[in-house]
C-alpha cells in the first residue's frame, strides 16, 4: 500500500535546483522583475521577429514615409536602446541565478567538509578502540597458558 503512495509524494516535490526555485520565487515578488521577465521573454521570441518583419514590410510597402525612413529609423533606434537594456537585465538575472547555484554548492561543500571531519574523528575513535581491544585480547608473554598452542611438542608429548 505504501509503495503505491510513494511516487505520488515524489511528484509533489519541487523539481529543479532548490537555489533556482528560491531565486524565481524572489523574482516573482517584485513587479519590475516580472515586467522585465515578460518583455525579455517576448523580445527573445520568433513572434517578436515576425511582428517586426510584418511591421517593416507594411511601413515600407504602404509608403508610411519616404526613403530614407527617418521616423522608422528613430523608432527602431529607440527600440534598440530599450531592448539592449533588457538584454543587460537578462544577463544580470542569469548572473544572479549562477550566483544562487554557486552559493548553494558552496554551502553543500562546507557541510560535506564538516561531515568528513566528523567521519574522520569517528574513524580514528574506532581505530583506537580496535587497537585497545586487540591489545587487551592478546596474550601476555608471562601468561603462557592463555596463549595459542605452540607448534613445538612439549616434554610429555615426545
Amino acid at each position: 500500500m505504501q509503495e503505491q503512495r510513494f511516487p505520488e509524494r515524489l511528484s509533489r516535490l519541487p523539481r529543479g535546483n532548490p537555489a533556482l526555485i528560491e531565486h524565481a520565487r524572489e523574482r516573482k515578488q517584485n513587479v519590475d522583475n516580472r515586467i522585465a521577465d515578460v518583455i525579455t521573454a517576448f523580445a527573445g521570441s520568433m513572434t517578436f521577429v515576425w511582428i517586426h518583419v510584418l511591421w517593416f514590410g507594411l511601413w515600407i510597402g504602404l509608403g508610411a514615409e519616404r526613403y530614407p525612413y527617418g521616423l522608422l529609423t528613430m523608432i527602431v533606434s529607440l527600440e534598440a536602446i530599450f531592448l539592449s537594456t533588457f538584454v543587460m537585465i537578462s544577463q544580470n538575472r542569469a548572473d544572479a541565478k549562477r550566483q544562487a547555484v554557486a552559493d548553494l554548492q558552496w554551502q553543500t561543500v562546507q557541510e560535506e567538509d564538516t561531515q568528513n571531519l566528523q567521519l574522520l574523528a569517528l574513524s580514528n575513535q574506532i581505530l583506537e578502540l580496535t587497537r585497545a581491544i586487540h591489545a587487551f585480547t592478546q596474550p601476555t608473554p608471562a601468561s603462557g597458558a592463555d596463549g595459542p598452542p605452540s607448534s613445538e611438542p612439549t616434554a610429555g608429548e615426545q
